[in-house]
């Protein structure tokens, strides 16, 4: 199988290129701008394998939860891309790409959401595939929901951004946490191969992110309630 997996929802951009069972990846520095440098990856991964689009089986994106303008800039050029190529698409989970990188295991997968909130889930790892034990939702860290049993580690920027605090909650010790990991597109490849095979590419007219919330910023009450300028 052919396809192309496109991840923006973190401060990483990320595009693989999994071609007969060798997949390929390429990402741009953290904090680059995503619009600029994510269809010259795209281009720059096709020629390095002498593919064209039209010879692809799929598209891949990471549907969220994550950064809004990020999130709509992944979808909106995976489906520009599988329009012009006539190519089923998909939209993967980024929480669920973000827990593929701690490996074999139970993964609590956590970003920054900004507005003092985090987006998060709680996965168990086997292999490729990803089962949900907590789905993903918006939550001040404090809210965070506790999953069960134990041995579980964490990952992704919301450890970064609420550190300690989030740890805390949870009970996991610093050995135990990943915050440098970022969800990337050859984990999209991974949790795509399998759900194409199985027919799940849709029309991409129907693809949308996940965004989980649809709040977009704070409200100058919320900002100086947080000690913030108004």
């Amino acid at each position: 199988m052919k396809l192309l997996a496109l991840e923006s929802s973190s401060d990483l951009f990320s595009a693989a290129l999994h071609l007969d069972g060798s997949t390929a990846g390429r990402e741009g520095a953290p904090g680059a701008s995503h619009s600029e440098i994510a269809l010259p990856l795209v281009k720059a991964l096709l020629a390095e394998a002498g593919t064209r689009l039209e010879q692809l089986d799929g598209i891949a994106f990471g549907a969220g939860p994550g950064a809004f303008t990020s999130l709509r800039l992944a979808c909106s050029l995976a489906q520009g891309l599988a329009v012009a190529a006539g190519l089923p698409l998909l939209g993967i989970g980024s929480l669920e790409a973000l827990a593929l990188e701690l490996g074999e295991g139970r993964a609590y997968a956590c970003t920054d959401a900004r507005m003092n909130e985090v987006y998060c889930a709680a996965y168990e790892v086997r292999g490729d595939s990803v089962v949900t034990v907590i789905a993903p939702r918006v939550c001040a860290p404090a809210q965070a929901p506790l999953p069960p049993g134990a041995g579980w580690r964490g990952a992704g920027s919301g450890f970064q951004a609420h550190g300690a605090a989030l740890a805390a909650r949870l009970g996991l010790g610093a050995g135990a946490v990943d915050a440098a990991a970022r969800p990337r597109a050859a984990g999209l490849i991974r949790l795509a191969l399998p759900r194409f095979a199985r027919g799940e590419g849709v029309d991409p007219a129907l693809a949308a992110p996940l965004y989980v919330r649809d709040k977009v910023a704070m409200t100058s009450r919320e900002r100086v309630a947080l000690g913030g300028k108004a």
